[in-house]
């Protein structure tokens, strides 16, 4: 007697779940249920009509608005088609099946049908091999396609991604995770939300071959699984996630289950792990449920919280971390507690919320260390041998070579120039976007080419409007709609209100469509006219009619303005977008507050916040926030937004950080206007280790007042030790052919020189060239001589052009051989961390500071040992020293 099995091992209770969450889904669309969900009269198999219930069940609401039926249900056919075919399609469980390969969105990506695309082109790649070599299969091809960039926040498409042949970590592990869902392979995007030792974050990608999950970088193919550059600072983390839609029971720490989707806690899988208790109670030692307690890390100059759990009955949480220090924070009822832990020295902390007394925010300065884990050693690989470590380097090249001749295909300069000439337009403003669109190209130019005869100057304004970014996935269709339905409007408004606040379409961090037609005849000529004259009359109706509906948090914002109008609901970002989109549509200027974000409309001359009944009262008392900086000390940093210094104001009991530019240093130079409340100043600066020494300053701003703030950082002296030595007569071959040791290559009175061992297109090492981008001026003025070495792995990469445009005049190229590395350099650490090697040399060649590897804000620390030095030598020359 056979025992039968339903359709994807689903149970009677798992499949009234989904069908529970399809009714919510239909009653929530109302009206457009029937449009929505037509695709189910489709013919369908069991397992198409399953496989797209549980699709539809646990997409977000955006993409029920967003995606086309006929998309959701191609994709379903291609995925179970690949299941079928694949050697190992029925070996993968079930439940991995419908987590990890089933679902098309991986992060927060524009949805497209490319999985039947990237099957074609992998899957007669992959047959012979078994899974896990398929995966480093994958990989390959996806270094073939794409290599890392650093970009904006919006996560491209897979197929934008190939376009652009560049992305950065987020887009990459969404590329390579799609293309191993595309060969029927269990993937999942990893990411930790923030480092502990130093700033910004990281993602890559976790495959499943013959049960057990592997990780491997994505775009960066190594000759082995669970091996990549960022495997040791991996070891300092505090927090390793992954989203997964839908409820997923599998053996992975949990942390967070939601009724639509489930926070996997997979550090364990990378670092040492501690779970911590935190209790909270109230001034009568009664538990309280429903507190949300946050667990907050310096990174950024920001304490951002990696983690926010909400307590049960008992008035507790349970969350599993790494052994640094976190800042955890309990919020409820408007009423807070916050104290600083040692994960390594205490497991429990308890937080009492004192509930019947005014919240009152604390007040002066207050001094906190911020200690990352600590480095822990690795565990030792054997060494590949030296015919798998040949043929990786050839591989690496190989899929090095096939990028380069796809990128040798965009248009040129000579191309631009050209088009440039043919519609009378500035040959170099063309060229800026011919280069931002790359594999785009082609479609601006004929964008420009069916515009700029009727409309002039006007479309390459349009495109000069839009970030770097949109140039690469925005299409005729969209540029031709705002162009077409926004000129019209420009009426008597100035072209700075007009261009970046009507006529563009870019409103935050959403994906662009077409919506300025379809807003213009949405409403009749009366309301149009009425909604001009008084926009505040949109506001209303948007906070009438809409419902606020919070989904996936990393999809807050994300809504397109026209899949929001159609659902008629959104989460708080998506109805602002919504709002700003409308109101352009109108003729009406139009943003997001630059530092609130928060929708705003002009009338009368000055900007005016729009109430569409979000979390936050809509207040329009404001002040003003002067920051003021006393003449710098020795070694004191310049205030940096971001990077050493942010700012936050006090929402509920939680500090929500206000958006300047990264990098911003022009802080001092006008008084900031913000919203009337109660504020914290953070300033912070990481040592070498790690570690920061990070300070709050708290004040309050009245409405009307200006409240005067000083900036001020804590000391960074530290000693500055002799770790070793270079060789001053090691070889170095330069770009212009000639050659000379190094001390013959040094010129000047600088007390100091910056060294770097570098390994181009690695995304490390690319964030060592940004910095130095970043910090041109600062490098410029210093006059630091600087000098980046390639060629000592053995291989002859070298600097692109675009990128040695970026750097600061005084850098200079060379190469030399493996030999060049000091025996600092060649311990088993800085092997393990691998490129780049960034030191800083005194006069005497020896090595006071190092860092090996991937480490954010490496040339600001060695710019500060630099600046130690330079000190010391001062002192020396006044006082006779020799300096050694």
């Amino acid at each position: 007697m056979s025992v039968q099995t339903s359709v994807f091992s689903l149970t009677p209770e798992e499949m009234n779940r989904i069908e529970d969450k399809l009714r919510i889904k239909k009653e929530f669309v109302g009206a457009r249920a029937d449009e929505i969900f037509s695709v189910f009269r489709e013919p369908l198999s069991e397992e198409e009509e399953w496989a797209l219930k549980f699709v539809y069940a646990y997409s977000p609401l955006q993409d029920l608005a967003d995606v086309p039926g006929a998309l959701f249900l191609s994709h379903v056919r291609s995925t179970l088609q690949i299941r079928r075919e694949v050697p190992w399609g029925q070996r993968v469980p079930d439940e991995l099946f419908l987590h990890f390969v089933l679902p098309c969105r991986v992060n927060t990506e524009n949805i497209e049908d490319c999985r039947g695309i990237f099957y074609e082109e992998l899957g007669q790649r992959i047959m012979p091999l078994t899974m896990a070599e398929a995966i480093l299969e994958a990989n390959y091809w996806c270094h073939e396609k794409a290599v890392y960039t650093g970009s904006d926040l919006r996560t491209v498409s897979p197929l934008t991604m190939i376009r652009s042949a560049k992305g950065r970590c987020g887009e990459e592990s969404t590329l390579a995770v799609t293309a191993l869902r595309s060969i029927g392979i269990p993937a999942r995007q990893v990411y930790t939300p923030r480092w502990a030792h130093c700033d910004d974050n990281h993602a890559w990608v976790e495959a499943w071959a013959d049960g057990i999950w592997y990780y491997i970088g994505a775009c960066e193919p190594e000759a082995r699984l669970n091996q990549g550059w960022f495997t040791p600072p991996a070891r300092r983390s505090m927090l390793m996630n992954t989203r997964v839609l839908g409820n997923y029971h599998g053996p992975e720490d949990v942390t967070l289950a939601t009724e639509w989707y489930t926070e996997l806690n997979l550090l364990e899988n990378y670092a040492p792990t501690r779970e911590v208790t935190v209790s909270v109670k109230d001034q009568t030692g009664a538990a309280v449920k429903g507190a949300a307690v946050r667990f907050e890390l310096y990174n950024m100059a920001e304490f951002y919280p990696i983690a926010e759990l909400v307590t049960e009955e008992d008035g507790q949480v349970v969350f599993k971390t790494g052994f640094g220090d976190l800042l955890i924070r309990a919020v409820f009822q408007g009423q807070w507690q916050e104290r600083k832990v040692t994960i390594a020295e205490t497991d429990r902390l308890e937080l009492v919320l004192d509930l019947q007394r005014q919240p009152k925010q604390e007040s002066g300065i207050v001094d906190y260390d911020m200690v990352p884990p600590s480095v822990t050693e690795g565990e030792n690989l054997p060494e590949l041998t030296e015919e798998a470590e040949s043929l990786h380097q050839q591989r690496l090249k190989e899929g090095a070579d096939i990028r380069t001749a796809f990128e040798a295909a965009f248009i040129t300069k000579r191309e631009s120039m050209n088009l440039s000439r043919q519609l009378g337009l500035p040959e170099a403003r063309v060229w800026d976007v011919m280069q931002k669109a790359r594999g785009n190209g082609q479609e601006i130019a004929e964008f420009l080419k069916e515009s700029t005869p009727e409309h002039g100057e006007w479309p390459l304004l349009l495109l000069e409007s839009l970030n770097s970014k949109d140039l690469i996935d925005t299409f005729r269709p969209v540029l031709h709609d705002h162009l077409n339905y926004s000129l019209p409007l420009r009426g008597m408004l100035p072209d700075t209100l007009f261009i970046p606040y009507v006529l563009c379409p870019r409103v935050s961090f959403e994906m662009l469509g077409e919506y300025k037609e379809r807003f213009q005849t949405a409403f009749t000529q009366e309301e149009k006219d009425e909604m001009v004259k008084n926009p505040s009359l949109l506001a209303a109706r948007l906070k009438e009619k809409y419902v606020h509906s919070e989904d996936l948090p990393n999809l807050k914002g994300k809504g397109t303005a026209a899949g929001t109008y159609r659902l008629m609901a959104g989460d708080e970002e998506s109805l602002a977008i919504l709002f700003v989109s409308i109101c352009r549509s109108l003729g009406i200027p139009s943003r997001l507050h630059p530092s609130e974000r928060k929708p705003q409309y002009w009338h009368g001359g000055s900007w005016i916040f729009a109430d569409l009944g979000g979390k936050e009262e809509v207040k329009e008392r404001t002040g003003t926030i002067r920051l003021e900086q006393k003449e710098a000390e020795r070694n004191t940093p310049v205030a940096s937004y971001y990077q050493n210094i942010s700012i936050a104001r006090l929402v509920q009991g939680k500090y929500v950080t206000l958006h300047f530019p990264y990098g911003e240093t022009k802080l001092f130079a006008e008084p900031l206007a913000a919203e009337e409340g109660f504020y914290r100043m953070t300033t912070g600066i990481r040592l070498k280790d790690g570690t920061v020494r990070s300070r709050f300053t708290y004040f309050e701003l009245k409405e009307g007042e200006e409240v005067r703030v000083t900036v001020t950082f804590r000391s960074t002296e530290e000693e500055i030790p002799v770790l070793g030595t270079v060789d001053q007569n090691m070889e170095l071959q330069w770009q212009d052919g000639s050659a000379a040791a190094l001390d013959h290559s040094l010129s000047g009175t600088a007390s100091s020189v910056l060294l770097s061992w570098i390994e181009p297109e690695r995304e490390p090492t690319m964030h060592l060239l940004k910095e130095l981008a970043d910090l041109r001026e600062e490098l410029a003025e210093r006059d630091v001589p600087i000098i980046l070495i390639t060629g000592s792995l053995g291989t002859s990469k070298k600097l692109k052009s675009e990128q040695q445009e970026m750097l600061p005049p005084q850098i200079r190229l060379g190469e030399a051989n493996a030999g060049s590395l000091p025996e600092l350099l060649r311990s088993s650490g800085a092997t393990e961390s691998g490129y780049p090697h960034l030191v800083v040399l005194d006069r005497s060649y020896r090595i006071r500071y190092v860092s090996s590897g991937y480490r954010i804000g490496a040339v600001k620390e060695a710019l500060q040992v630099s600046s130690q030095l330079n000190g010391q030598h001062s002192k020396e020359a006044d006082y006779g020293g020799d300096g050694k």
